[in-house]
């Protein structure tokens, strides 16, 4: 399973971010670690709700998120050097990606309504547009944001935003590129999603916190 990793210090991650070193996570073995995503497309999980032991299903662990993405695609993780905290997890494809957050929740709330408004809002301040719609998984938002390039070109960027309400859990999932304009043509990602198995913890936590990541033990980098 191969890994990008990018540096970040006091900047908040985006999905948007690219250039990442490549790292790759071995297994104890020594051999290179390969998953494929869960058939079904009930997911997102509840880690009480799955058997993550011996369901058969090899996953990459990041602490409060468990990850089986599709085959063909690649786990990116944003890293903060001086922390090793993860703060971004990108499943990226050759046409696209999606961006897989989880957040503290009250139990059976609704956190993705609050949320919804609160993108719709700071896209609107930033010039953007943010379009309600009616998706597989209830009310999605789609997004176009005009963005900067490292050259300093500016272009629209356009995304597409799933929530998942979970119990004391909420799952925010960001889809960039053929996934955000085409949602048909976005079978890989959507399976790696719905393979996704929070571990939410039983810690007291705010609404809207983002459960922490940890870097996988096994993961290093290579050229």
């Amino acid at each position: 399973m191969k890994f990008g990793r990018k540096s970040r210090t006091n900047a908040e991650p985006t999905a948007t971010d690219a250039d990442q070193t490549p790292v790759e996570a071995e297994a104890d073995s020594g051999e290179t670690v390969t998953t494929e995503a869960a058939t079904t497309n009930a997911g997102p999980f509840d880690v009480a709700d799955v058997d993550v032991e011996n369901d058969g299903v090899e996953r990459v662990d990041l602490g409060s998120i468990l990850i089986a993405p599709a085959e063909g695609l690649e786990l990116r993780l944003q890293v903060d050097e001086s922390s090793s905290e993860v703060q971004s997890v990108l499943i990226a494809g050759p046409t696209g990606a999606v961006e897989v957050k989880a957040f503290a929740a009250q139990r059976n709330g609704d956190l993705w309504s609050d949320v919804r408004r609160q993108i719709a809002s700071e896209t609107a301040r930033q010039g953007g547009t943010a379009t309600e719609i009616e998706g597989a998984h209830g009310t999605e938002l789609v997004c176009q944001r005009t963005v900067r390039s490292p050259e300093g070109t500016t272009t629209q960027q356009p995304s597409r935003i799933v929530g998942f309400n979970g119990p004391r859990w909420f799952l925010r999932a960001t889809y960039l590129g053929r996934p955000a304009v085409s949602p048909d043509e976005a079978g890989s990602w959507e399976e790696a999603v719905a393979s996704v198995v929070v571990r939410r913890g039983d810690g007291p936590m705010a609404p809207g916190e983002q459960l922490p990541l940890t870097l996988p033990p096994q993961a290093r980098r290579v050229d």
